[in-house]
């Protein structure tokens, strides 16, 4: 984390992983309570997928904490199983930018973009396989079109 936030290292979520690997099962063990979880996978091999929910567009500030939950989430499934697959990500369940691609700027330097979050389109394809995003789009406007009196008539309440 220090290196990150004095920006003398990139984040790199595999080196990261292996560097706390290394001493997750060092010196005396201390009891922690980690932000809890807001999705967690596991594949049919053991791998472990923790995902960390936010809106679409989360406050700068909050980066480092953000990075730091991952980390402690790696730190804590590796101390129960130091052989454990385990990746961490943001997930941001809808891109408010699109059709252009999420301005994800204001993340770089403290997350490892690539392998630390997934937006919109991303998220939900790994989640449901290719083309499930288009899949869930296309069912919200179907229903908008078939729900439309009766959105505009509760609407209609706040004029």
């Amino acid at each position: 984390m220090d290196e990150l936030v004095t920006a003398e290292a990139e984040p790199n979520k595999a080196d990261e992983i292996e560097r706390i690997r290394r001493v997750c099962r060092l010196g005396r063990m201390v009891s922690v309570k980690p932000t809890k979880v807001d999705l967690m996978l596991e594949d049919h091999s053991g791998v472990f997928y923790l995902f960390d929910m936010k809106t679409a567009k989360p406050n700068s500030g909050n980066f480092k904490e953000f990075k730091r939950t991952l980390l402690e989430w790696v730190a804590v499934r590796l101390a129960d199983n130091p052989k454990s697959v385990v990746h961490t990500a943001i997930a941001i369940p809808y891109n408010p930018y699109a059709p252009k691609p999420y301005n994800r700027w204001t993340m770089r330097g403290m997350l490892d973009l690539k392998q630390e979050l997934k937006v919109a389109e991303e998220f939900w394809d790994f989640l449901g396989g290719r083309t499930i995003y288009k899949d869930l789009l296309d069912a919200f406007e179907r229903i908008g079109i078939e729900l439309r009196p009766e959105i505009d008539a509760a609407f209609a309440q706040f004029k």
